[in-house]
């Protein structure tokens, strides 16, 4: 995950190659980090305008893709395995279907780092 000080310390390394003068290198890094936290603050109003939103649709996309996340591996990993101890015990053989795994996993530990990260945020009082 790509955060805040991921973003400020990469420009860093690029200004610090590029640029010899100390006090240029402060007054490009203010920039940075302001520039920064500008984008940081337009994202917050973009979601603060999204999770007010009436319809479900514009405020509930977050939501939904954790159920559908949630639902799918539950499925995978609770109900089939479930489904298929019974189907033993039934003298059936029910058809196995494939599931892609690694785009679920990629989905979901996407929004489970993106979690961990306001976790963290809060744990250290950055958070608002």
């Amino acid at each position: 995950m790509f955060g805040f000080d991921d973003a400020i310390a990469a420009g860093l390394k690029v200004i610090d190659k590029f640029i010899p003068d100390p006090t240029l290198k402060a007054k490009m890094e203010a920039e940075l980090r302001s520039g920064l936290l500008e984008a940081d603050k337009g994202q917050m109003e973009v979601n603060k305008v999204e999770a007010t939103h009436r319809s479900i649709f514009v405020a509930g996309w977050r939501p939904f893709i954790g159920w559908v996340c949630g639902s799918a591996f539950a499925m995978h990993f609770v109900i089939v395995p479930l489904m298929q101890l019974a189907s033993i015990y039934a003298d059936f053989t029910p058809p196995i279907l494939s599931f892609d795994m690694e785009s679920l996993l990629t989905v979901m530990m996407g929004m489970l780092g993106l979690g961990g990260m306001r976790t963290y945020e809060k744990m250290k009082g950055v958070a608002k």
